[in-house]
């Protein structure tokens, strides 16, 4: 199976910058999308012959979550059950034969970390989320989780320490997530490899530099370690200021 994932940063502002193109020539098997700050009545995209599926927050032009799947899930669930949690369209969890594909944008921290409790909650809840998940059949998560977890996920890790993204707490929250049975496929298949970022600011010539973080994973449980064939990141796709990443999964 080929998954991808994208923070599209608006999709209907991507689909004017290459989003088709990719999406056909790709032939995911599984394409989730992030941030698509939309609800699908919005617009009127084909994405035939993929079964859709959109979680979009209650806020418009914020947030929202979609999964393109050419195999229908023989279920799919929206959100994590917590009302306080529910509003912003973030999760979608397709379920599989053989493992669950849990799509999420995890909430940011913001400038000033105004966001940052609410964003250790959130964590301790998703974890739980996929931990309960787990007990039943492997976990497959994608998605942006605005968190570079380790020095060498971004450019510039000492400037960076209390910013969003990249504070002890965070990556606090990430090791936990990891450590409670998951692994970051990535680096599973590129343990040392430097200057693999997914997301680019706007800003200073950020993309061009290549001063980027590495913010979007594919986690899977540890048991699905025999099925993995490759992890991927395409930073030559543009159309958004993150770039897709991908899964290759015999399974």
């Amino acid at each position: 199976m080929r998954l991808i994932s994208w923070n599209v940063n608006g999709l209907r502002a991507c689909m004017n910058k290459g989003f088709m193109e990719f999406f056909k020539q790709i032939n995911a098997d599984v394409f989730c999308i992030q941030e698509s700050k939309m609800h699908q009545s919005q617009a009127d995209f084909n994405f035939a012959p993929y079964h859709s599926y959109w979680n979009s927050a209650e806020k418009k032009g914020y947030s929202g979550v979609v999964v393109l799947s050419k195999q229908a899930p023989s279920n799919v669930a929206y959100d994590m059950g917590i009302t306080h949690h529910d509003k912003e369209g973030r999760i979608i969890t397709a379920e599989y034969a053989r493992f669950y594909l849990v799509n999420v944008y995890t909430p940011n921290a913001k400038r000033e970390l105004e966001r940052l409790e609410y964003r250790m909650q959130w964590e301790d809840d998703f974890r739980a989320f996929v931990r309960n998940l787990a007990k039943h059949k492997p976990v497959i998560i994608c998605g942006d989780l605005n968190v570079a977890h380790n020095e060498i996920d971004l450019k510039n890790p000492k400037t960076n320490r209390r910013n969003a993204g990249f504070t002890d707490e965070e990556r606090g929250k990430m090791g936990e997530l990891l450590g409670s049975g998951f692994i970051d496929t990535f680096r599973y298949f590129y343990p040392t490899l430097e200057g693999a970022y997914s997301w680019w600011s706007y800003m200073g010539k950020a993309r061009e530099n290549n001063t980027g973080w590495r913010i979007d994973y594919f986690l899977c449980s540890a048991n699905l370690q025999p099925f993995l064939k490759d992890a991927k990141i395409y930073p030559h796709i543009f159309g958004s200021d993150h770039c897709p990443v991908g899964l290759e999964i015999d399974i």
